[in-house]
């Protein structure tokens, strides 16, 4: 299984930037699917992501500013980021909890991270 995230860049705080990550391989299911950040000397966080059922989960701090959505058809999730602001930088990580037809055991997946800047 393989993550391709897209979408990081550079934005003015107020501005906006999408984030995708596209799940690839010989998958079965997709149990959670979601974004992680993480800043210079601070842990790897949960930002946002759907869990089992679409249910989602939002760190509080972005609550009512970001948004996750998915399309299945696709095993593709988008993190929409409005209303940046400095302490949003980081690098963000597509995550997945996914079985795998050969296994059928569910496994954690990282993607490689985009980077997110924003600026004061």
């Amino acid at each position: 299984v393989q993550l391709q995230a897209s979408g990081g860049g550079l934005v003015q705080a107020g501005g906006s930037l999408r984030l995708s990550c596209a799940a690839s391989g010989r998958i079965s299911s997709i149990n959670a699917m979601g974004w992680y950040r993480q800043s210079p000397g601070k842990q790897r966080e949960l930002v946002a992501e759907f869990v089992t059922g679409g249910t989602t989960n939002y760190k509080d701090s972005v609550k009512g500013r970001f948004i996750i959505s998915r399309d299945n058809t696709k095993n593709t999730v988008y993190l929409q980021m409005n209303s940046l602001k400095p302490e949003d930088t980081a690098v963000y990580y597509c995550n997945g909890k996914i079985s795998t037809i050969l296994t059928y055991v569910v496994q954690t997946y990282w993607g490689q991270g985009t980077l997110v800047t924003v600026s004061s």
